[in-house]
C-alpha cells in the first residue's frame, strides 16, 4: 500500500508541475514577433497586391488632373530636405508632381494615394516609360511621341531638352510603338492584372499626352478657361523661387534625379493606390503597413484636398485616421492654397500679399493632430492660417 501511495504521490506531482508549467506559458508575456523593415524593392506580386488589397472603389472628381495646376510646388523643397531625413515613406496624390518630391527627399517606399482610377493608371503607365526609357531623351520621346533629336547629351540642360523637344510633332508610328510596349511591360513582363477597361483608360490618357505633347495642362475644358494653367515643360523648368539662385529640383532637371525614379519605379517602390482620403480602407492600409513595417511617413502631401474635404463633415474622419500614422516629430503635410476662390480670411496670414495663384505650405503633422483633437481645427482656413511657405 505504502509504495502504490507513494507512486500516487509522484504521480499527482508530476502532473502539477505540468499544470502549473502550461499555465506560467500561458500567462508570462510573449515575445513579439519582430517588425520587418521596409523592403528594398517589392516583387511584380507584392507590389499589385498593394494595390488589389489596399485601394477602394475609385470614385470621380472635376477634372482628370493629367498634370500638375501648381507652379509654386518646388518653393518648399530646401525646407523640406533641411528637415526631412532619407529612407522613410512618402505619401502623395496627384499626378507626377510627386516625382520631384520623391527625387529631391529620397524616401524608401512612396504611395499615391488618389480617389481616381485613372490616376492609378496614370502612374503606371508612367512607371512603364520609366522602365523601358534608358534616360530622359528616350522618356520624353516616348511620352510625347516626338522622334529624339539627335545629338543631345543625356548631361543636356531641361531648358534645352525641352527646346529641342518643342521643334518637333508627334508620330503616330512612335506612339503605336510606345503604347504597344507599355501594355506588353505592364501585362507580360509584370503580369498586372489590369482589365480591358483599365487598357482602354491608359490608352485614353497616352493619346492625351501625345496629342497636346509638351503643351499638356491640367485641364483644357472650357469651364477653366478663365485660369491659366502651367504646362509639363513649363513645371518642369520651374525652381525653388529662392532669390538669385533658383535651383530646379524636378525628376526632369537632372539625369541624376530622373535614374532615381527610374530606380524606384523599376523595385516597385512607387506604388499607386485608388483611394479616398476620409475613406474607410486605402489610408489605413497604408497607415498599417508602415507601422508593421517598422517605418513612418516622412512626408504627406496633399495637394488641396483638404480644401474639398471641409465641403462636408469627411475633413473629419480624414484628420482621425491621419492621428493613426506612424510619423515622428519631423513629419510634415505639403499642402496647395489657391487664392483664386473667395477669401476664407479675416485678417489674412502674412504670407497671403503677392500675386501667385498658388501657394504651397508646409505644416507638422504631429503638431497638426494635437490642434485637432485640441479643437482648433474647426474650418479650412484654421489648416491654412497654421501653414506656412
Amino acid at each position: 500500500m505504502r509504495a502504490v501511495f507513494g507512486r500516487r504521490q509522484i504521480l499527482l506531482g508530476s502532473v502539477l508541475v505540468l499544470v502549473v508549467s502550461l499555465a506560467a506559458l500561458y500567462v508570462a508575456p510573449r515575445p513579439e514577433i519582430p517588425r520587418q523593415n521596409l523592403p528594398e524593392g517589392l516583387s511584380d506580386s507584392e507590389f499589385w497586391t498593394l494595390i488589389h488589397e489596399f485601394s477602394e472603389p475609385g470614385g470621380t472628381f472635376r477634372s482628370e488632373n493629367l498634370v500638375s495646376n501648381e507652379s509654386t510646388f518646388q518653393h518648399v523643397i530646401p525646407s523640406l530636405k533641411r528637415q526631412i531625413k532619407p529612407g522613410g515613406v512618402y505619401l502623395g496624390v496627384g499626378p507626377d508632381q510627386n516625382f520631384t518630391y520623391i527625387a529631391a527627399l529620397a524616401p524608401k517606399l512612396a504611395f499615391i494615394l488618389d480617389i481616381r482610377r485613372q490616376n492609378m493608371l496614370l502612374h503606371l503607365m508612367y512607371k512603364a516609360l520609366f522602365e523601358i526609357s534608358n534616360n530622359r531623351v528616350e522618356f520624353l520621346s516616348k511620352l510625347f511621341a516626338r522622334p529624339a533629336p539627335e545629338g543631345l547629351s543625356i548631361a543636356i540642360t531641361p531648358e534645352d531638352l525641352f527646346s529641342a523637344f518643342d521643334e518637333s510633332a508627334s508620330d503616330p508610328e512612335i506612339a503605336r510603338e510606345t503604347l504597344d510596349a507599355v501594355l506588353r511591360q505592364l501585362l507580360e513582363q509584370h503580369k498586372f492584372n489590369l482589365t480591358q477597361d483599365d487598357l482602354n483608360k491608359i490608352e485614353h490618357v497616352y493619346s492625351a499626352f501625345v496629342a497636346a505633347g509638351p503643351e499638356i495642362r491640367y485641364s483644357s475644358q472650357n469651364q477653366y478657361s478663365w485660369r491659366r494653367f502651367p504646362s509639363y515643360s513649363e513645371l518642369m523648368l520651374e525652381t525653388d523661387g529662392a532669390l538669385g539662385h533658383g535651383e530646379n529640383h524636378s525628376y526632369m532637371a537632372s539625369e541624376q534625379n530622373f535614374q532615381a525614379i527610374k530606380r524606384l519605379e523599376s523595385e516597385n517602390r512607387i506604388v499607386p493606390i485608388v483611394g479616398n482620403f476620409a475613406g474607410v480602407k486605402a489610408l489605413r492600409a497604408i497607415s498599417q503597413y508602415v507601422r508593421g513595417h517598422n517605418s513612418t511617413v516622412s512626408t504627406f502631401y496633399t495637394s488641396n484636398v483638404e480644401f474639398y474635404l471641409f465641403q462636408t463633415e469627411d475633413w473629419k474622419r480624414f484628420f482621425d485616421t491621419v492621428a493613426e500614422l506612424p510619423v515622428n516629430n519631423d513629419s510634415v503635410f505639403i499642402r496647395s492654397y489657391f487664392n483664386n476662390y473667395p477669401s476664407q480670411f479675416s485678417g489674412p496670414p502674412a504670407w497671403l500679399n503677392s500675386p501667385p495663384q498658388s501657394y504651397t505650405l508646409l505644416d507638422s503633422i504631429p503638431a497638426f493632430v494635437a490642434a485637432f483633437f485640441g479643437g482648433q481645427i474647426r474650418n479650412y482656413s484654421d489648416v491654412i492660417r497654421r501653414s506656412r511657405p
